[in-house]
């Protein structure tokens, strides 16, 4: 599947029918001014040296013809992470990838104070430029039959790379993934196919392009198989995202726990009336949100799990095949297998150990960094980082990242495990985090941020009847806002900074405030 060349062919299709709805603007694109606008813009494009352009725009009409543009253009898009330190991610995917031009909007910059940084070009000063003479020679493009308008485009290849996008940092520096047409488009058929997903259907499409859920689910899903795409560009404004699913009757929404959680909070009964699939990705689901879900709206909140470097889902669950608590089954074009940490082998159903997979949507490769893909895909094998089981009906269970396990006195803890235990124990509305410092005895030791203040000699005698006192943090201390990733997603490196600066006294030792 060539991605591009499929939104044309649905362009054609579905002409009159709108493609995308911008509930920032206001601005309705139906298929045919959606295709007409992208050939306009890779046309501007060209003029661009190199083959890469970096795209930092929010979800919008706007980021969605960019990017259109610039994969029509024959270049290829560097999806930028806005949410935080914007310029400094600019000049971090110029340096890495090597390219000049970074494609944004000037009203972004101003709303989030970034700074100019040199090579960047807004939209709406090219949309500006937009001649009657380049409307009338893409409209006269676009009128001709997709074979002719895709033979007009640069010669692309199913092995191309389509996007890069950046891991997200939340553990070390982010890695630059090359994903191709053929990693994200078997993504997009395993998942049209698992979920029963057809043209009628409407996406909410709130998860940032800069992330792979954003990418595919939100973007290319929509776009290749003629959906309708209900774009909007705060993801965080959980009042208006219950509305819009409600006033423009979304059937579908993708998105991160994070997220799903203030839609709930916020929501009315029957806000998702017309929803018949409700996605979350990018980090574990907890019971009391499924439980929410459905309780107050009568909607079922599916689980699936994947990464960006595998395009990214790996595994689903769907409204016919749901095991709550699992993250589901594995996807069509997929293989996943789990092997001991340790030696390497392959285990049986049941057992814990580290998730592999294989298949046509594991990435190319990190760019400019071949020993770091070859660490991570051994023979096809992509090492997910990942601690899961698979159960003898075929449903895949996550366990934590293997680097959210740490050593304490010869025993392998999972943080993940302990602040599961935690949640269950806090007060409603308490987030929580378990990170690990170093302890000069026992090597680390496991401390607690919490959101608010808490009984922590009952939070410890609580999780002493679940837990083995080894997994049971003794030390807490308060974060009123845990850091999060631009998915959603909590980012563990940051609190662990925060966590250990918080507990150094001035010679640099590690305090306690309970023994």
């Amino acid at each position: 599947m060539i991605l591009h060349h499929e939104f044309i062919k649905a362009a054609k299709k579905y002409g009159g029918k709108n493609a995308i709805v911008d509930k920032s603007t206001d601005k309705t694109v139906p298929y045919h001014k959606a295709l007409i606008a992208s050939l306009i813009l890779a046309k501007k494009f060209d003029k661009y040296k190199g083959g890469y352009l970096g795209i930092m725009i929010p979800n919008s009409a706007g980021s969605f013809l960019a990017v259109l543009g610039t994969v029509m253009s024959g270049k290829v898009p560097v999806m930028i992470n806005y949410s935080t330190g914007a310029a400094n991610n600019c000049e971090y995917a110029q340096n890495k990838i090597g390219f000049k031009t970074i494609l944004t909007s000037r009203a972004l910059c101003e709303k989030i104070g970034c700074r100019l940084v040199p090579g960047m070009v807004f939209l709406e000063d090219i949309m500006e430029r937009v001649t009657g003479g380049n409307k009338i020679a893409a409209a006269a493009k676009a009128a001709l039959p997709a074979k002719v308008i895709i033979n007009s485009l640069p010669r692309a290849d199913i092995d191309d790379t389509i996007v890069i996008l950046f891991t997200s940092g939340s553990e070390k520096d982010p890695k630059a993934v090359q994903l191709t047409h053929r990693n994200i488009g078997s993504n997009v058929e395993d998942v049209v196919k698992v979920l029963s997903l057809e043209h009628k259907d409407v996406m909410m499409s709130i998860l940032p392009l800069f992330h792979v859920f954003g990418q595919m689910a939100n973007f290319w899903l929509p776009m290749s198989t003629g959906m309708t795409a209900i774009t909007y560009a705060n993801p965080l404004d959980y009042k208006k995202i219950p509305e819009l699913i409600r006033t423009e009757k979304v059937t579908m929404i993708a998105a991160t726990p994070i997220f799903f959680a203030g839609y709930l909070r916020e929501s009315k009964s029957g806000d998702f009336a017309t929803l018949r699939l409700a996605i979350a990705g990018a980090d574990k689901v907890p019971d009391s949100l499924r439980e929410g879900f459905q309780k107050k709206q009568n909607l079922v909140l599916l689980e699936g799990y994947g990464a960006t470097e595998t395009s990214p889902v790996v595994s689903v669950n769907t409204p016919k095949d749901n095991k709550p608590g699992s993250i589901g089954k594995i996807l069509p074009s997929c293989q996943v297998k789990i092997t001991d940490i340790q030696s390497g082998k392959a285990l049986p159903a049941g057992k814990e150990g580290k998730i592999l997979v294989k298949g046509e949507n594991i990435m190319k490769g990190y760019f400019d960094d071949i020993e770091e893909t070859s660490l991570r895909i051994v023979d096809g094998w992509y090492d997910t980082g990942d601690m899961g089981m698979m159960d003898t009906d075929g449903f895949l269970w996550h366990r934590g990242r293997l680097k959210r396990f740490v050593k304490i006195g010869g025993e392998m803890v999972s943080l993940v495990r302990s602040e599961t235990v935690l949640e269950e124990m806090l007060p409603n509305g308490v987030g929580c985090c378990v990170v690990e410092v170093p302890d000069s005895v026992k090597g680390a030791r496991l401390v607690a941020a919490v959101t608010e203040k808490v009984n922590e000699k009952e939070m410890i005698r609580k999780m002493g009847q679940k837990l083995s006192p080894i997994g049971i943090p003794k030390t807490f201390v308060v974060i009123p806002e845990m850091p999060k990733m631009g998915s959603g997603k909590i980012d563990f490196r940051t609190i662990t900074d925060m966590v250990r600066d918080m507990l150094k006294d001035r010679n640099g030792n590690y305090l306690s405030n309970i023994e």
